[in-house]
């Protein structure tokens, strides 16, 4: 698959074209739009998403609602529009880029005085057209019983330790959560940090975990480095604006252990076949998938707009400013997680489509029947 995303955070429009998704995928509008306001929630937003109401508008690529094999286009209105392709605006010019965003050095690398012109395309809105294209392949991957989740490990300093046992778990205790948390008591802690930090004009990070349950063994590939699935499945969590770390499985943790007590053994079982007891390796081994649940974690920085705004440079002038504040959120984490469901879900699509084929989503399921009864045997 090929995917371009396109849109300024203020501009008319956030679009994307995803190219290369198979022919026959019946797609339910309601199901983006669902996850278009999933990503709009969360304790701790900012006043943007009171002004826009996402909604998809898919313009090519689906006939009567099912997809034709080529590329499929959707656009999202942005309501608070203020700058336009074909007409002047009359914002002032900024000068002055705020520490820990794409200002500075966007503006560097365009010889850019206005740092506008960066901030509107670098800004996180661009990740609503990543979760429209994220909504179509976890429909796509429904199909095979395939399902993606997460959840939020943590806000600032408060962690909850609680671990689902499955994914109904994730997504029955996080349904009526307002950090997307499976722990009340945690979650409690973390919004009593954030109105702190929200009084004190600052913001804050977090982490966010991501599930993926289904997936047959021998997904990804360890034949091509571009081709192993905790690369792409890495690659993808990391483009995200303000992820700073990636982990799959133990993570971290795997270098403080001895092999003898982390790796996951393997057994057999008549009427189970073969499994692990464990999932230290976040179900992927060489590159592959290797039939346990995929388990990734990102760490979010804290947003780098902020109300009481750290030193800075005006860029014309190079006298010392404070830096230029815009609205913004106090904390984004549970938002973060809705697209890294959908970066996981892209990424789990592709290498999928490379196994299995993707001209059609009837040669596709052929393919993937035939492996399974392979598997079995």
């Amino acid at each position: 698959m090929r995917i371009l995303t396109a849109g300024e955070s203020h501009g008319e429009y956030i679009s994307a074209i995803l190219e290369g998704f198979p022919k026959g995928v019946t797609i339910c509008q309601d199901f983006i739009n669902d996850e278009l306001k999933r990503r709009m929630s969360g304790f701790g937003r900012g006043g943007r998403m009171k002004i826009e109401e996402d909604k998809v508008k898919i313009v090519s690529g689906m006939r009567n609602k099912v997809t034709l094999g080529s590329p499929i286009t959707m656009l999202v209105k942005n309501r608070d529009a203020r700058i336009f392709s074909r007409k002047k605006d009359d914002l002032e010019a900024l000068t002055i880029p705020r520490p820990a965003h794409a200002d500075f050095a966007g503006a560097i690398k365009y010889q850019e005085n206005d740092v506008r012109n960066i901030l509107e395309r670098s800004s996180a809105r661009e990740t609503v057209a990543r979760v429209c294209v994220g909504a179509v392949c976890k429909q796509f991957l429904l199909k095979f019983n395939i399902k993606v989740a997460s959840f939020t490990v943590s806000v600032g300093r408060v962690i909850s330790k609680k671990k689902p046992k499955n994914i109904e778990e994730i997504i029955t205790k996080t349904e009526h959560s307002k950090l997307n948390c499976i722990d009340r008591d945690a979650e409690r802690e973390m919004i009593s940090q954030i109105k702190k930090a929200d009084e004190s004009k600052d913001s804050l990070g977090g982490l966010v975990e991501v599930w993926i349950e289904g997936l047959i063994p021998g997904v990804g590939s360890f034949m091509h480095f571009d081709r192993r699935l905790d690369a792409r499945v890495a690659y993808y969590l990391m483009s995200i604006p303000a992820i700073k770390g990636v982990e799959n499985g133990l993570g971290f943790e795997y270098a403080k252990q001895k092999g003898s007590a982390s790796h996951d053994a393997i057994y057999s079982e008549h009427g189970k076949g073969i499994y692990h007891q464990t999932n230290n390796s976040g179900g992927i081994e060489g590159g592959m998938s290797n039939g346990e649940v995929i388990v990734f974690r990102a760490a979010m920085k804290p947003i780098a707009t902020l109300r009481k705004p750290l030193d800075s440079v005006d860029l014309i002038t190079g006298k010392k400013e404070k830096a230029m504040v815009e609205r913004a959120d106090t904390v984004a984490v549970a938002a973060c997680g809705v697209i890294a469901e959908s970066m996981a879900a892209i990424a789990v699509t592709e290498l999928f489509l490379d196994k299995f084929g993707q001209d059609t989503l009837k040669e596709i399921k052929t393919n993937y029947q035939n492996y399974v009864k392979t598997v079995k045997r």
